[in-house]
Protein backbone atom coordinates (compact mmCIF):
# COMPACT_ATOMS: atom_id res chain seq x y z
CA UNK A 1 0.00 0.00 0.00
CA UNK A 2 1.38 3.22 -1.11
CA UNK A 3 1.79 5.85 1.97
CA UNK A 4 -1.11 8.64 2.35
CA UNK A 5 -0.32 12.09 1.42
CA UNK A 6 -1.14 15.51 2.45
CA UNK A 7 -1.20 18.66 0.41
CA UNK A 8 -0.94 22.07 2.35
CA UNK A 9 -1.66 24.55 0.35
CA UNK A 10 -0.60 28.02 2.18
CA UNK A 11 -0.27 31.51 1.23
CA UNK A 12 3.36 31.10 0.46
CA UNK A 13 2.43 27.87 -1.97
CA UNK A 14 2.23 24.10 -1.87
CA UNK A 15 3.68 21.53 0.62
CA UNK A 16 2.89 18.14 0.47
CA UNK A 17 3.80 15.75 2.87
CA UNK A 18 3.68 11.76 3.00
CA UNK A 19 3.05 10.29 6.52
CA UNK A 20 4.41 6.70 7.51
CA UNK A 21 2.45 4.27 8.10
CA UNK A 22 4.86 2.86 10.81
CA UNK A 23 2.99 5.60 12.49
CA UNK A 24 -0.98 4.56 12.49
CA UNK A 25 -2.15 6.56 15.08
CA UNK A 26 -0.36 10.07 14.44
CA UNK A 27 -1.01 9.15 10.32
CA UNK A 28 -4.90 8.70 10.65
CA UNK A 29 -5.01 11.42 13.29
CA UNK A 30 -3.64 13.69 10.65
CA UNK A 31 -5.43 12.67 8.10
CA UNK A 32 -8.68 12.51 9.57
CA UNK A 33 -7.92 16.30 11.20
CA UNK A 34 -7.12 17.29 7.58
CA UNK A 35 -10.23 15.97 6.48
CA UNK A 36 -12.56 17.70 8.68
CA UNK A 37 -11.08 21.16 8.00
CA UNK A 38 -9.53 21.29 11.08
CA UNK A 39 -5.93 23.03 9.66
CA UNK A 40 -8.14 24.89 6.85
CA UNK A 41 -6.91 28.63 7.85
CA UNK A 42 -4.76 28.29 10.14
CA UNK A 43 -1.52 29.91 10.66
CA UNK A 44 2.04 29.24 10.72
CA UNK A 45 1.96 30.60 14.25
CA UNK A 46 5.55 29.74 15.39
CA UNK A 47 8.83 30.04 12.71
CA UNK A 48 12.33 29.92 13.90
CA UNK A 49 14.91 29.98 10.89
CA UNK A 50 17.40 26.83 11.38
CA UNK A 51 15.04 24.88 13.50
CA UNK A 52 11.26 24.45 12.17
CA UNK A 53 7.48 25.90 11.50
CA UNK A 54 5.37 24.89 13.62
CA UNK A 55 1.49 25.20 12.80
CA UNK A 56 -2.12 23.32 13.59
CA UNK A 57 -3.38 25.70 16.84
CA UNK A 58 -7.17 25.98 15.94
CA UNK A 59 -7.36 29.27 17.45
CA UNK A 60 -5.27 30.96 15.04
CA UNK A 61 -8.29 30.66 13.07
CA UNK A 62 -9.43 33.52 14.10
CA UNK A 63 -6.90 35.03 16.11
CA UNK A 64 -5.97 38.85 16.34
CA UNK A 65 -2.28 40.32 15.25
CA UNK A 66 -1.39 40.47 18.77
CA UNK A 67 -2.79 37.01 20.26
CA UNK A 68 -0.68 34.68 21.91
CA UNK A 69 -0.77 31.30 19.46
CA UNK A 70 0.60 27.72 20.73
CA UNK A 71 -1.84 26.77 23.16
CA UNK A 72 -4.62 25.68 20.82
CA UNK A 73 -5.50 21.79 20.99
CA UNK A 74 -8.40 19.36 19.81
CA UNK A 75 -9.20 18.12 23.37
CA UNK A 76 -6.56 14.88 22.98
CA UNK A 77 -3.41 13.96 23.33
CA UNK A 78 -1.69 11.15 21.17
CA UNK A 79 0.54 8.21 23.12
CA UNK A 80 3.89 8.70 21.43
CA UNK A 81 5.01 6.70 18.71
CA UNK A 82 8.78 6.69 18.81
CA UNK A 83 10.67 5.32 15.98
CA UNK A 84 14.78 4.78 15.50
CA UNK A 85 14.52 5.29 11.76
CA UNK A 86 12.42 8.21 11.36
CA UNK A 87 14.64 11.09 12.55
CA UNK A 88 14.97 15.01 12.54
CA UNK A 89 16.17 15.44 9.07
CA UNK A 90 15.81 18.60 7.50
CA UNK A 91 12.02 18.13 6.14
CA UNK A 92 10.67 15.77 8.65
CA UNK A 93 7.21 16.20 10.29
CA UNK A 94 6.76 15.83 13.59
CA UNK A 95 4.28 16.15 16.18
CA UNK A 96 4.80 19.05 18.69
CA UNK A 97 3.53 18.67 22.50
CA UNK A 98 3.75 20.25 26.20
CA UNK A 99 7.24 19.76 27.79
CA UNK A 100 8.28 17.09 30.07
CA UNK A 101 7.87 17.96 33.31
CA UNK A 102 3.65 18.11 32.60
CA UNK A 103 4.13 15.56 29.83
CA UNK A 104 6.59 12.43 31.56
CA UNK A 105 5.07 10.43 28.38
CA UNK A 106 5.94 12.47 25.83
CA UNK A 107 2.48 12.44 24.11
CA UNK A 108 1.99 14.57 21.16
CA UNK A 109 -0.53 17.43 20.47
CA UNK A 110 -3.83 16.18 19.24
CA UNK A 111 -3.25 18.74 16.30
CA UNK A 112 -0.02 21.04 16.33
CA UNK A 113 2.78 20.22 14.17
CA UNK A 114 6.04 20.87 13.00
CA UNK A 115 8.50 20.81 9.71
CA UNK A 116 11.54 20.90 10.47
CA UNK A 117 14.52 22.84 8.63
CA UNK A 118 17.30 22.75 11.62
CA UNK A 119 20.66 22.93 10.14
CA UNK A 120 23.94 21.14 8.79
CA UNK A 121 26.49 19.75 11.87
CA UNK A 122 29.87 19.13 11.44
CA UNK A 123 30.76 15.03 13.42
CA UNK A 124 32.12 16.92 15.96
CA UNK A 125 29.05 19.27 16.92
CA UNK A 126 27.22 15.75 17.15
CA UNK A 127 29.82 14.28 19.36
CA UNK A 128 29.26 17.72 21.28
CA UNK A 129 25.52 17.18 21.06
CA UNK A 130 25.59 13.66 21.90
CA UNK A 131 27.60 14.16 25.32
CA UNK A 132 24.63 16.64 25.95
CA UNK A 133 22.01 13.80 25.46
CA UNK A 134 24.16 11.79 28.10
CA UNK A 135 24.39 14.62 30.63
CA UNK A 136 20.52 15.14 30.11
CA UNK A 137 19.67 11.22 30.51
CA UNK A 138 21.84 11.56 33.87
CA UNK A 139 20.60 14.66 35.40
CA UNK A 140 16.90 12.78 35.17
CA UNK A 141 17.81 9.60 36.20
CA UNK A 142 19.23 11.33 39.12
CA UNK A 143 16.34 13.48 39.81
CA UNK A 144 13.95 10.53 40.06
CA UNK A 145 15.76 8.77 42.49
CA UNK A 146 16.26 12.29 44.73
CA UNK A 147 12.54 12.23 44.57
CA UNK A 148 12.06 8.87 45.51
CA UNK A 149 13.98 10.21 48.70
CA UNK A 150 12.52 13.44 48.84
CA UNK A 151 11.20 12.80 52.49
CA UNK A 152 14.68 12.20 53.58
CA UNK A 153 16.24 14.88 52.27
CA UNK A 154 13.83 17.47 53.66
CA UNK A 155 14.71 16.10 56.77
CA UNK A 156 18.28 16.21 56.53
CA UNK A 157 17.91 19.86 55.25
CA UNK A 158 15.91 20.53 58.39
CA UNK A 159 18.66 19.42 60.37
CA UNK A 160 20.91 20.91 59.00
CA UNK A 161 23.18 17.86 58.19
CA UNK A 162 25.17 18.81 55.49
CA UNK A 163 27.54 15.23 55.69
CA UNK A 164 24.56 13.71 55.17
CA UNK A 165 23.05 15.29 52.13
CA UNK A 166 26.56 15.26 50.15
CA UNK A 167 26.86 11.40 51.02
CA UNK A 168 23.24 11.09 49.38
CA UNK A 169 24.32 12.76 46.85
CA UNK A 170 27.11 10.87 46.16
CA UNK A 171 25.35 7.78 46.74
CA UNK A 172 22.07 8.73 44.24
CA UNK A 173 25.03 10.06 41.55
CA UNK A 174 26.39 6.45 41.32
CA UNK A 175 23.82 4.35 41.37
CA UNK A 176 22.40 6.96 38.45
CA UNK A 177 25.45 6.05 36.43
CA UNK A 178 25.38 2.65 36.99
CA UNK A 179 21.49 2.62 35.82
CA UNK A 180 23.33 4.49 32.60
CA UNK A 181 25.80 1.70 32.05
CA UNK A 182 22.48 -0.44 31.28
CA UNK A 183 20.57 1.67 29.33
CA UNK A 184 21.08 2.30 25.55
CA UNK A 185 23.88 4.97 24.98
CA UNK A 186 23.05 8.15 24.18
CA UNK A 187 24.66 8.38 20.56
CA UNK A 188 23.97 8.85 17.31
CA UNK A 189 23.69 5.84 14.62
CA UNK A 190 25.84 6.01 11.29
CA UNK A 191 22.13 7.09 9.40
CA UNK A 192 22.15 9.75 11.70
CA UNK A 193 25.44 11.19 11.55
CA UNK A 194 24.84 10.83 7.76
CA UNK A 195 21.89 12.80 7.43
CA UNK A 196 22.84 15.11 9.90
CA UNK A 197 26.31 16.18 8.45
CA UNK A 198 24.60 16.39 4.70
CA UNK A 199 21.07 17.57 4.57
CA UNK A 200 20.96 18.68 8.16
CA UNK A 201 17.87 18.37 10.84
CA UNK A 202 17.67 18.82 14.76
CA UNK A 203 19.58 15.99 15.80
CA UNK A 204 18.50 16.98 19.43
CA UNK A 205 15.14 16.44 19.16
CA UNK A 206 15.74 12.43 18.54
CA UNK A 207 13.49 10.64 20.57
CA UNK A 208 11.64 13.07 22.43
CA UNK A 209 8.59 13.96 19.99
CA UNK A 210 7.35 11.61 17.34
CA UNK A 211 8.05 11.63 13.56
CA UNK A 212 5.78 10.75 11.50
CA UNK A 213 6.12 12.32 7.96
CA UNK A 214 7.48 13.83 5.63
CA UNK A 215 7.84 16.61 3.50
CA UNK A 216 7.99 15.64 -0.37
CA UNK A 217 6.89 18.70 -2.16
CA UNK A 218 7.77 21.83 -1.43
CA UNK A 219 10.50 22.16 0.31
CA UNK A 220 11.36 25.37 -1.13
CA UNK A 221 7.97 26.45 0.40
CA UNK A 222 9.16 25.55 3.71
CA UNK A 223 12.75 27.57 3.40
CA UNK A 224 10.84 30.69 2.25
CA UNK A 225 8.45 30.22 5.06
CA UNK A 226 11.59 29.85 7.69
CA UNK A 227 13.33 32.91 6.27
CA UNK A 228 10.07 35.43 7.12
CA UNK A 229 10.39 38.16 10.12
CA UNK A 230 9.56 37.29 13.32
CA UNK A 231 8.31 38.73 16.01
CA UNK A 232 9.50 38.37 20.19
CA UNK A 233 7.24 35.34 20.31
CA UNK A 234 8.67 33.42 16.93
CA UNK A 235 5.03 34.55 15.00
CA UNK A 236 5.60 35.67 11.67
CA UNK A 237 4.67 39.31 11.25
CA UNK A 238 2.85 38.98 8.33
CA UNK A 239 0.12 36.02 8.32
CA UNK A 240 1.38 32.61 6.36
CA UNK A 241 -2.12 31.14 6.63
CA UNK A 242 -2.81 27.15 5.61
CA UNK A 243 -5.92 27.80 3.39
CA UNK A 244 -6.73 23.83 2.63
CA UNK A 245 -5.14 20.72 4.01
CA UNK A 246 -5.69 18.36 1.09
CA UNK A 247 -5.55 14.11 1.85
CA UNK A 248 -4.26 12.31 -1.38
CA UNK A 249 -5.11 8.86 -1.22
Amino acid sequence: MEETTVRLETTMGNITVKLYDETPRHRDNFIKLAKEGVYDNTLFHRVIKNFMIQAGDPESKTASDTASLGSGDVGYTLPAEFNAKFIHKKGALAAARKGDEVNPKKESSGCQFYIVTGQVFTESQLLDIEQQMRDSQLTGIFNALAQKRIKEIYKMRRAGDNDGLMALQEELEEQAREIVKKETPAEFTPEQVQAYTTVGGAPHLDGAYTVFGEVVEGMDVVDRIQKVKTNRKDRPEENIRILKAVVEE
